[in-house]
């Protein structure tokens, strides 16, 4: 029966009671006084008990009281007077709080049994273990406040933390103890500052659930035998692309008032819900990093299934017969052998060839049909980042005719997959964007770019045909990028269903797996983008004070976005000097912050 004086339990504290009503009123060990219901108590000892008293500490011969047990069950009362000698509310909370310890006994305050020898001897070893790593954690917490980590001492809690930085958790007691801010960013800092990262380690991969590695699930080859693709080794096909490009997946040829798009053909041997199907839907796209690119399919395919890395290439091939003003008059697929010539933008630029000079007619003509269609082309600097074991280079990419020229074949052979597929009521991954809400006066120049870009809506990919504005198409698909883009080997795999007569997948599966890729490409984006501007931080870190010519996009706040053409960087640079847009300014980088991603650069003048 509860008294007054009596000792109580109240949320594992000891409490004394005051006064008994309605409620109790009590004093908790601490001095904090409250009202509880007697239900929410635990009677241990019912006095006279006193918060001074409980506040001594007791010794007694707990040891030998464990030894002398054995098999024995006593109470609690019983445990109190065995090991402490007498039965007082001190007596009562110390038996309670070494049988809530559990390391030498347990059980209930009816029923206290001891714990058997080995149990108490692996407890004993854990908690010795605990007491040594917590003296190693504040010690190493010590180091890390004034500076002294050695990484190779450290590793332990270096690498705890690198997980953090990393993303793989989302939590980081270090950081807590450390008394830092409980960000990724804070944890980049110190792994730089304590030297167990050097300034090349890209977090930011791993940060959106990425491993920077390329797909394993297997990949049959192509049959060997062309039986019954269509053999188009007479056309001259182009596979244009950048330099450095080693995935070629699209090539372009003309034969009067036919375009040809021919593209690689992996949904020969990727088929839906295969391991390597689902691998590829889970990363939505193939990453390309400045390190390297991390594939969406294994990298041991293209020789097999990349444009013109083989004297013949299996293809998937469009053909697209036009009106006379540029307009598709009818759109035809074939699966196909072709003979492909890889050749530079460069080269495709400075070539004498007939078929390449109607090419960049077909792509002028396109182009304006387009753009009489409300198409917006916006035309921003790029540069291209690479980076090797001994240096990082930042070059920009010099604005090719062929560039457009590719473009224009490959948009006419999504516009062309688009009305086929529709035309065959086929679920597929169409492509739509509605209208951006344009100002009525468009500003001239990269500022121009800029204003258009910022008004244009997010495009979106579903089963549902419809107008992609920004294109200035009625309807549209990807579908040349097959070794890059899950979406494109998913609209092959539809046209191949249908060309062989087999049942493609129904709108609720195609609709599943964009759902899939999409979320698997939005963070492909995302990490590609944090990887482009960590490699540029890294570039521009010996480089304080370096001068560099930015063009004025936007004024904003006190100062302007300035975008720099050499490193394909918009930044924001505070100045009171006015400036109009398009100005082309010097500007000087005064500080960079690699783990914030972050440059500070100043005007020149």
């Amino acid at each position: 029966m509860i008294l007054v004086e009596s000792l109580v339990v109240y949320k594992n504290k000891a409490a004394v009671v005051n006064e008994i009503g309605e409620k109790l009123d009590i004093t908790v060990l601490g001095g904090e006084t409250i009202r509880v219901r007697d239900k929410d108590l635990l009677l241990l000892h019912e006095g006279p008990a006193s918060i001074a008293a409980l506040e001594k500490e007791l010794h007694g011969d707990v040891k030998g009281t464990w030894d002398l047990l054995e098999d024995e069950t006593v109470s609690l009362r019983e445990l109190a007077e065995l090991i402490f000698g007498e039965w007082t509310a001190a007596a009562a909370w110390n038996a309670y709080l070494l049988l809530k310890d559990g390391l030498y006994f347990s059980g209930s305050i009816e029923e206290v049994r001891r714990r058997d020898p080995a149990s108490v001897a692996s407890e004993e070893e854990k908690r010795a273990r605990k007491k040594v790593e917590a003296a190693e954690r504040r010690a190493f917490l010590a180091r890390l406040a004034d500076g002294s980590v050695e990484p190779e001492q450290d590793t332990s809690f270096l690498q705890e933390l690198e997980v953090f930085a990393l993303g793989k958790s989302n939590r980081s007691r270090l950081l807590r103890e450390a008394g830092k801010p409980e960000t990724p960013i804070q944890a980049h800092k110190l792994l730089l500052s304590t030297g167990f990262w050097d300034i090349r380690t890209n977090p930011h991969p791993s940060r959106f659930g990425i491993d920077k590695y390329s797909a394993s699930a297997p990949v049959d080859p192509p049959p060997l035998a062309h039986d019954g693709r269509l053999d188009l080794r007479h056309l001259k096909a182009f596979a244009i692309d950048n330099v450095w490009t080693d995935d070629p997946d699209d090539a372009v040829s003309i034969e009067g008032d036919v375009i040809w798009v021919h593209v690689a053909d992996p949904a020969v041997s990727v088929m839906p819900g295969s391991p390597a199907d689902e691998e590829a839907s889970g990363r939505g796209a193939t990453l390309y990093l400045p390190e390297g690119p991390c594939r969406m399919l294994r990298p041991d395919i293209l020789p097999f299934f990349a444009l013109g890395l083989d004297k013949n290439s299996p293809a998937l091939s469009f053909k697209m017969t036009l009106n006379p003003d540029g307009s598709i008059a009818a759109t035809e697929i074939f699966s196909s052998i072709v003979a492909v010539t890889k050749i530079s933008y460069a080269q495709a630029d400075a070539s004498s060839d007939p078929d390449m000079q109607a090419l960049f007619d077909f792509a002028a003509c396109n182009q304006k049909r387009r753009l009489a269609a409300s198409a917006v082309i916006l035309h921003f600097p790029e540069v291209h980042i690479a980076v090797s074991d001994s240096d990082i280079t930042i070059e920009e990419i010099p604005s090719y005719r062929s560039a457009a020229m590719v473009r224009e074949c490959m948009l006419l052979a999504g516009e062309g997959a688009a009305t086929w597929a529709i035309q065959r009521q086929l679920a597929f991954p169409f492509v739509t964007q509605e209208a951006g809400d344009f100002p009525n006066s468009r500003l001239p120049g990269l500022a121009g770019f800029y204003q258009l870009r910022r008004c244009m809506r997010s495009r979106v990919v579903s089963t549902k045909p419809g107008a992609h504005q920004g294109l200035g198409l009625t309807q549209y698909a990807q579908v040349t990028s097959p070794l890059r883009r899950y979406t494109d080997l998913l609209a092959h795999q539809q046209i191949r269903a249908a060309l062989c007569g087999q049942k493609p997948l129904d709108t609720e599966a195609v609709q599943l797996r964009l759902g899939i890729a999409d979320a698997g490409a939005s963070a492909l984006i995302r990490a590609e983008r944090a990887s482009k501007l960590h490699w540029t931080c890294v570039y521009l870190s010996d480089k304080k004070d370096s001068l560099w010519q930015g063009v004025i996009l936007e004024q904003k706040n006190n100062g302007f976005v300035v975008f720099i053409p050499a490193l394909g960087l918009e930044t924001l640079v505070i100045t009171r000097t006015k400036h109009a847009l398009n100005d082309q300014i010097p500007i000087t980088l005064q500080s960079v912050k690699i783990p914030e991603l972050e440059f500070n650069f100043t005007t020149a003048l």
